[in-house]
């Protein structure tokens, strides 16, 4: 499982593997230096108070080569006379700590900002897969799943990776290359000492056994609640005009609270199970330094130099903080792989509206749309029974039925957001499945109730209708859709921001730049869903005059409410529950009499 995990990871850094090598190179450079500062600190302190070292014919560390012995002895012979004679090996030996000092400061720099630039590049190249996979995911996925989840996914459990790219790269390469270092020199220069000390290392495995299994528990139920505390904040602020008129700001406030505590709580325990291990590692090592003092008072018998036994002090204290780093690292791992695990989920996830293998090449102008045998449902609830259907091109056919009747399911089912559970939806003759998703919906234009603008210019948001369009095309398109006149009305006319979803502006104002959109994108097919029903009579008014020019020379598929703005249909489509029950033009609809009588009659009796 954690070579599955690591193998993830590495497949995310790769595309910036020299990088991250030298990032690694650095690293175990970096822990070396650790142990070179260690044996450079004896070296300096033996040759300036020769008497902390027994035998003085011989330098503190063992097998050195030639030169850095006559290096010691020389510096050795300078501190002693004052600096009267071997001042230069004196100068030299004084300037060995700074250089090492510095040249371990650059390594680790250098260590950390390449990881840290590895690690800040992999994340944002998989929250840009993840958000580009997720917005290619068909529109049922989106039903089954809450925004504030989704971005919680997108956001948090991603920065889990950044960590381990980061934090525990450098840890994974420069700490054991310390703990390696630092043991080897140990043991070469007190073999039997730094045995004795380190009897108590195996013990340490026990504790990060245990509590590594209590952190991903935990983390799995961290990042539950990180979500749940994500959608609460997406409801909260998107819902803000409901929570308002209803006064429910301190309901809303105390269920984020709940999911806040419930958060902390998870952390903390997190918190607990990471740190108590350092602490125990701690306590086990003074143990050992403990076992080694017993041994150098009851059986030494006064062998030891005073240099050999700071020596090994420093090189068993310097063991222990590299190896609380690596449990720690061991907990980020545990903590990561809890958190990605639903990344890598998300992005195995397959399109439930898959892409043909071979797209032909749709040609949707001047072509006919037919239903043939099409049912739906939405897991057990059925939607569509049996709908069989002809629609000619340059058709204005409008849909009427009660709300839940199927209505905007069949816009969907057209735009492919979903594919029918049984049956088939044709153009010119040709099976949608057969059409790429893109160049099907590219020869379509969509205007709803709640049309989706974004917190951004007016000209960028009509531009979106066909990305590039000229400026000259943006204000044509603007002035078929009537609404160029309030645009220019705005002191910043079409560089106007108009805040998130379209707020700076009136409902007819919103209408008509959706529908400004759909003119630039100059589909054959039409799609009007309710696009009327939530206006007030005059920006009706307004919105019909310009939905009346968009509809000239198209394929319509209306989706009314308002029975008044469908009169002149071609055809209209009565739907009841899922089924097709009635089809003419509205008189002859009018004369029969049945369903779509009623409905005329309930919305003009008054």
């Amino acid at each position: 499982m954690v070579t599955d995990f690591l193998r993830k990871i590495w497949e995310l850094a790769r595309r910036y593997k020299l990088r991250l090598l030298l990032g690694v190179l650095l690293g175990v450079l970096n822990g070396f230096m650790f142990s070179l500062m260690i044996a450079t600190a004896m070296f300096v302190y033996a040759a300036m108070f020769p008497s902390a070292n027994g035998d003085a014919s011989q330098p503190p560390i063992k097998h050195l080569p030639e030169f850095a012995q006559n290096l010691f002895f020389s510096a050795r012979d300078g501190f002693a006379h004052g600096l009267q004679t071997h001042h230069g090996a004196v100068w030299a030996m004084i300037a060995l700590i700074p250089i090492i000092s510095l040249l371990r400061g650059i390594t680790g720099y250098l260590n950390v900002y390449l990881l840290q630039w590895v690690g800040s590049r992999a994340v944002a190249d998989l929250r840009t897969k993840l958000f580009a996979h997720l917005l290619d995911l068909s529109a049922g996925f989106y039903t089954e799943n809450a925004t504030g989840k989704l971005v919680s996914r997108v956001m948090n459990d991603t920065q889990a990776l950044q960590t381990i790219l980061t934090n525990a790269t450098s840890v994974i390469v420069r700490d054991p290359m310390t703990l390696l270092t630092v043991l080897g020199f140990l043991f070469w220069q007190q073999p039997k000492l730094s045995l004795i000390a380190l009897i108590v290392l195996p013990a340490c495995i026990v504790p990060i056994a245990i509590y590594s299994r209590k952190i991903r528990r935990s983390s799995r139920e961290a990042q539950v609640q990180a979500a749940e505390l994500t959608q609460t904040m997406t409801e909260g602020f998107t819902g803000h005009r409901v929570i308002k008129a209803y006064n429910l700001e301190k309901i809303v406030a105390q269920k984020f609270r709940e999911t806040t505590l419930r958060s902390v709580n998870l952390i903390m325990r997190i918190t607990r199970a990471s740190e108590i291990p350092s602490a125990i590692i701690e306590f086990l090592g003074a143990c050992g330094i403990a076992l080694l003092l017993v041994y150098l008072i009851k059986f030494a018998g006064g062998q030891s130099q005073p240099t050999d036994f700071i020596q090994l002090l420093v090189s068993i204290i310097s063991i222990y903080q590299p190896l609380k780093n690596l449990t720690r690292l061991q907990n980020q791992i545990v903590q990561a792989r809890a958190a990605t695990e639903r990344v890598f989920e998300m992005l195995a996830l397959e399109n439930s509206v898959p892409e043909p293998a071979q797209p032909k090449i749709l040609q949707a102008a001047n072509a006919d749309i037919t239903f043939e045998n099409v049912s739906f449902n939405y897991g057990e609830k059925v939607i569509l029974q049996n709908i069989d259907l002809h629609i000619k091109a340059g058709q204005l056919v409008s849909f009427v039925g009660k709300t839940g009747s199927g209505k905007t399911t069949l816009a969907n089912l057209l735009l492919r957001f979903f594919d029918p559970a049984q049956g088939r939806i044709k153009i010119g003759g040709v099976d949608l499945r057969e059409f790429s998703t893109r160049d099907l919906r590219h020869q379509m234009a969509v205007v709803s109730q709640e049309n989706i603008l974004f917190n951004d210019t007016i000209r960028r948001n009509i531009e979106l209708g066909r990305p590039g369009a000229t400026n000259g095309e943006i204000i044509a398109a603007a002035k078929h859709a009537h609404a160029y006149e309030f645009i220019t009305q705005k002191p910043e006319g079409f560089d106007t921001v108009i805040g998130e979803k379209g707020v700076m502006l009136s409902g007819g104002q919103r209408q008509r730049l959706a529908i400004a959109r759909a003119v630039l994108r100059d589909a054959p097919i039409l799609i009007l869903d309710e696009a009327t029903s939530a206006l007030d009579t005059e920006s009706e008014r307004a919105v019909q005059l310009a939905l009346d020019e968009l509809m000239r020379d198209r394929t319509t598929f209306c989706i009314a409410h308002r029975l008044s703005t469908i009169l002149h249909a071609d055809l209209i489509v009565v739907l009841e529950q899922g089924r097709i029950v009635e089809t003419g033009t509205h008189d002859e609809l009018a004369r029969r009499g049945g369903i779509y009588q009623k409905l005329y009659e309930l919305q003009f009796s008054s």
